[in-house]
């Protein structure tokens, strides 16, 4: 299952959105740039749990385990998962920049991203590999996506076997069974005694997740934002 677009129109242009892709892609190239020396770099400079359960052991302060954090939502393991990763973000990030604005929305997408981190560690507070990759900001994303615009469309591409089609659902549906996915992905792969060695971290997706639709239900009854009002035609 993967978005191919949805149907809501961005009324100002997604600045902060544009702008955090392009710092993934700038820092990917850096990260290839590295060569043989990428590993020692992620283990120095990447968001790594145990050394937030244990910073006298690493020599680490909260300071270092926050900038680690905000570096990590920046890195990528690799070309399908920058890939992905940015087209989900430019699928949904640009309509919720619309509704929060774009300084709003950059704490927004960082907040989401240091609870991501939070959610992780906190399921594997022992894990000594480094974890990077914007998932879980997108996830925040994400959620806040489903608060706001439920009845959006978006067009799917649908894996089925060996076959695969193009439909429309509602983005209550698509979010919710990509919700489902990394639940059952996270709770099997904690199962597996190899996942601590490394992985998909689906517990900071679904931390982020979750992170991100709070926070916009939050927004909403507090009166900050009203995006229902705002697109109800484009909902219906």
């Amino acid at each position: 299952m993967f978005p191919l677009r949805d149907s809501i129109p961005s009324s100002r242009p997604p600045v902060v959105n544009v702008l955090l892709i392009a710092a993934c892609a700038v820092a990917f190239v850096f990260e290839l740039s590295l060569g043989s020396s990428l590993e020692r770099f992620l283990w120095a400079y990447a968001f790594v749990p145990v050394r937030l359960f244990q910073p006298a052991v690493f020599d680490v302060n909260l300071l270092f385990n926050a900038r680690s954090a905000l570096l990590s939502m920046f890195l990528h393991g690799g070309w399908f998962h920058l890939i992905s990763n940015m087209w989900f973000l430019w699928i949904f990030g640009d309509n919720v920049e619309d509704v929060l604005g774009h300084a709003t929305y950059l704490l927004f997408y960082l907040g989401c991203g240091g609870a991501a981190a939070l959610a992780q560690a906190a399921i594997a507070p022992a894990s000594e590999v480094p974890m990077v990759g914007a998932s879980g900001a997108i996830a925040g994303v994400l959620g806040a996506y489903l608060v706001w615009f439920p009845w959006a469309r978006v067009r799917t591409l649908l894996f089925l076997g060996i076959f695969f089609t193009v439909t429309e659902l509602p983005a209550l549906v698509f979010l919710v069974l990509w919700f489902v996915v990394q639940f059952f992905s996270g709770t099997l792969a904690l199962a597996r005694v190899e996942a601590a060695a490394g992985g998909v971290a689906f517990f900071a997706h679904m931390g982020g997740f979750l992170a991100g639709a709070m926070l916009a239900v939050l927004l909403r009854r507090s009166g900050r934002v009203h995006p229902r009002t705002r697109y109800s035609i484009l909902e219906g």
